[in-house]
């Protein structure tokens, strides 16, 4: 459905409207003061407090699985001692961020965005919001910021486990824990592998009798000290500022080959971590518990800082199990081998379910968007999809990494279109060549599996292309043209926005998990 020309009806309440004020929409926000100072932009926020997922999560032990000299931002130094920080301190470094740099005043808590519709005409966004008590707003904005995080922020992942009804004792998920969950004495039994387990495994078996991670698949572990000392050193001889930018080029860099050796030499790799493994856990090691049917990268490593899961493996305080669930009793659980672990708690960290643009209902000239009809621009627009940015983390390194550079992006487009007087900056891609793409995606993670049938389309080639490499989308994003053979600038009411709307484009079919 296309626009007519004609002339811009009212004004917009803010240029940017920033969605989320997590660790994206905070970047965004000082971004938009250092590179973009002539425009006027507002946070909405869900929740009654700032910090995204880390205000969210309050499971025991929190913690990054970055370090903090990549997940922190490009423009703030992280001048604690621990590189692998807990959710507490990362949530004093954003609330540090936001009073230092004037951020909060522009955050709208308890604010949710219900929907979001774009006018080619008008070359703005109506944006509705439903604040505390139900109560809706309407907002306009020139361009809209998507900084929600990738995941659903009201549902986990439930696998649905028979029997479930019949167990006595607790059953929590990790996104949901309760503030009065008393594990003192108890036998926990924590389901999963991932990054949620290796955590709380380590952190319940402090005060637990005993804590079990039962695992289906294996996963791949990277042990490394939850300080980084070279970066403590340079501390020491040099200014915040200075130590930060060398230690954030190391860790890029060094992360960088690691991913592309484990690509290269799976083998290598995998012997590689095993051994600091076996190194840990001497003659207790279970090579099946700790060998994946697939390559390393080929699913996030798991960190395990100061090795504190094999620590407490060690010591008797937790254990792997590798098997798969039948059912559910009032006592524990039943595997399918025949054994059964006994349990007062049951954690289900089971994964999370991927939600695109925060689960905001959008649409573009009247017709409603269909993400997985579109393709990732650069990573971080879609095609088809006028002024709209959006930040989808790396899987393979640290989300802010991608964060700093979609910001910086999105404020040299804004300033492209002020020095030209367009109003539209539309990533425009034709059936022809929608047909023509190949679709990929090689992460085989179950979260991102279960989700492919409505994620945006991964092209084979750039710009169509969602990649996994810091490196090549930094000097595409920050020296590579503003207007390129597709971003499309326009005038409000000059442009007709084409939706693709008869390509059908199947999801890949599901890897085994």
């Amino acid at each position: 459905m296309g626009a007519a020309a004609g002339t811009i009806r009212g004004a917009p309440d803010v240029d940017v409207i920033i969605v989320g004020a997590g660790i994206s929409g905070i970047g965004m926000a000082v971004h938009m003061q250092k590179d973009c100072p002539d425009r006027s932009f507002m946070l909405l926020e869900r929740r009654a407090d700032l910090g995204g997922t880390w205000d969210l999560f309050r499971y025991p032990g929190i913690r990054s699985d970055s370090d903090m000299h990549t997940l922190g931002y490009v423009f703030e130094p992280w001048r604690e001692q621990k590189a692998i920080a807990d959710g507490p301190n990362i949530l004093a470094y954003l609330n540090r961020i936001a009073d230092e740099r004037d951020v909060r005043r522009h955050i709208r808590f308890n604010h949710k965005v219900i929907s979001a519709s774009w006018s080619s005409a008008d070359a703005l966004w109506t944006v509705e919001v439903e604040k505390d008590g139900g109560k809706r707003e309407t907002l306009r904005a020139r361009w809209l910021y998507m900084g929600a995080g990738y995941y659903d922020y009201d549902e986990g992942y439930d696998p649905g486990f028979a029997g479930q009804d019949k167990f006595k004792g607790r059953i929590v998920h990790p996104q949901f824990w309760p503030a009065d969950l008393d594990y003192a004495g108890k036998k926990v039994v924590v389901i999963g592998s991932g990054a949620t387990a290796v955590t709380l495994v380590p952190n319940m078996a402090d005060t637990a009798a005993h804590v079990t991670m039962l695992q289906r698949t294996p996963t791949w572990y990277f042990i490394r000290p939850a300080e980084d000392r070279v970066a403590n050193f340079l501390r020491r001889i040099f200014s915040e500022e200075t130590a930060y930018k060398i230690t954030r080029f190391k860790n890029v860099h060094l992360q960088n080959i690691g991913f592309k050796r484990a690509r290269k030499k799976p083998e290598k790799v995998g012997e590689f971590l095993l051994d600091k493994i076996r190194d840990e856990l001497g003659p207790q090691m279970n090579e099946a518990d700790f060998t994946p049917p697939y390559n390393p990268w080929e699913q996030r490593l798991c960190l395990v800082p100061d090795s504190d899961l094999f620590v407490a493996m060690r010591e008797g305080r937790a254990s792997i199990v590798t098997d798969h669930i039948e059912r559910f009793d009032k006592n524990g659980i039943v595997l399918k081998s025949g054994r059964h672990i006994e349990a007062d708690v049951i954690i289900t960290a089971t994964g999370l379910k991927l939600a695109v643009a925060g689960k905001v209902k959008v649409s573009v000239d009247g017709e409603p968007i269909d993400w997985h009809r579109h393709f990732y621009y650069k990573g971080m627009m879609f095609s088809n999809v006028p002024n709209l940015s959006i930040v989808f983390g790396y899987l393979n390194a640290s989300w802010t990494l991608k964060a700093d550079i979609v910001s910086t992006f999105t404020c040299r487009v804004l300033n492209h279109m002020r020095d030209t007087g367009e109003d539209i900056a539309l990533p425009e891609l034709s059936d022809k060549e929608a047909k023509a793409a190949e679709v990929v995606f090689d992460f085989s993670s179950g979260y991102v599996q279960r989700a492919l049938a409505y994620l945006p389309q991964n092209g084979l080639k750039d710009p169509w292309r969602l990649n996994q490499d810091y490196l090549h989308d930094k000097h595409m994003l920050l020296h590579g043209p503003v207007a390129d053979s597709v971003l499309r600038f326009a005038k409000a009411g000059t442009l007709t926005v084409h939706q693709n709307s008869h390509v059908e484009l199947a999801p890949l079919p599901m890897a085994a998990e």
